[in-house]
């Protein structure tokens, strides 16, 4: 079990509660989410604590979970020294070896654009995000900071997925990803390619962690996770194995 308090103190920070709204993950079920002063800019020492105690970004905005009677969403990592692929992961890495990547900052493109619009269309219609805008994209996956990061994956010429990513402290922190659909392409698993990519980029740059996000036991779309093991779980302070 790893302590989980922050290498710095947080100065006095101001927080507000959403409104209860229906939870994305769980069906019949209300939500109330946390957010930091949205006066308050993501800078990095502040964004860093707070992923340490379940924060995630979207874009401005720091948030995490916070419902009444409910902990169904805990936050993941994957500890890097500790993962090793397993074997279908690994036969994802063989399957894309044509694919390349390139690091960028997190800014506004519009072959990235359509690509997200078709999946979000394609894969997630009847999700929150549906209807894309550019504005939605904007808001959600473009920020000016340098710890904004946004890997382009390639086939030949043709960009066939882009995963936003934040570069932390203590860790790459994965945002979203989205890839091309096809009949082709979804057979190269890009979703599991993009994270064991980030995987390497954290082995790289000596990150002891890549953070997931939230878990979720009853939501199969969270499933996939799971697949990184071993994978940790914020426990209060602590993170602990997950086992279940």
């Amino acid at each position: 079990m790893s302590s989980n308090a922050p290498r710095r103190p947080v100065r006095d920070l101001r927080f507000f509660l959403t409104v209860p709204h229906a939870c994305s993950y769980l069906p019949d079920r209300e939500a109330t989410t946390l957010f930091l002063d949205p006066q308050e800019s993501p800078v990095p020492g502040v964004y860093d604590s707070l992923s340490l105690l379940g924060f995630r970004r979207s874009g401005r905005h720091l948030y995490r979970p916070h419902c009444e009677g409910c902990n169904a969403c805990q936050s993941v990592r994957i500890p890097i020294d500790h993962f090793t692929a397993n074997r279908t992961q690994r036969k994802t890495l063989q399957r894309n070896r044509d694919v390349t990547t390139r690091v960028i900052p997190a800014r506004f493109l519009t072959d990235h654009y359509t690509l997200y619009a078709n999946y979000i269309r394609s894969r997630h219609a009847d999700g929150d995000m549906y209807p894309p805008s550019r504005e939605q994209y904007r808001t959600f996956l473009t920020l000016d900071e340098p710890y904004a990061k946004l890997m382009e994956m390639y086939l030949g010429e043709e960009l066939v997925a882009v995963a936003a990513f934040d570069q932390l402290e203590h860790g790459l922190s994965a945002i979203y990803t989205f890839f091309g659909v096809s009949e082709e392409l979804d057979k190269r698993s890009l979703g599991t390619f993009a994270i064991l990519k980030l995987i390497e980029l954290c082995r790289r740059h000596s990150l002891p962690h890549l953070y997931l996000g939230y878990w979720i036991e009853e939501c199969r779309k969270m499933r996939y996770k799971r697949a990184f093991t071993p994978i940790e779980v914020l426990d209060g302070r602590h993170w602990r194995p997950l086992i279940c």
